[in-house]
């Protein structure tokens, strides 16, 4: 997760921590919430962003 850019790894981690909590193994829950940060990074640009 250290490769990414701050705001996809924080949320990558908010999302880790919830499927942990459900009871995903830890590889599992990193795998799954890196894809599912990058999508909603995609999805949500940040503010003042370019969206060309």
């Amino acid at each position: 997760m250290k490769n990414l850019d701050t705001r996809v790894r924080n949320k990558a981690v908010e999302i880790a921590n919830a499927l942990l909590e459900d009871g995903y193994e830890e590889g599992r829950a990193i795998a799954i919430a890196t894809a599912q940060a990058k999508e909603w990074n995609e999805n949500h640009p940040e503010p003042g962003s370019k969206t060309d």
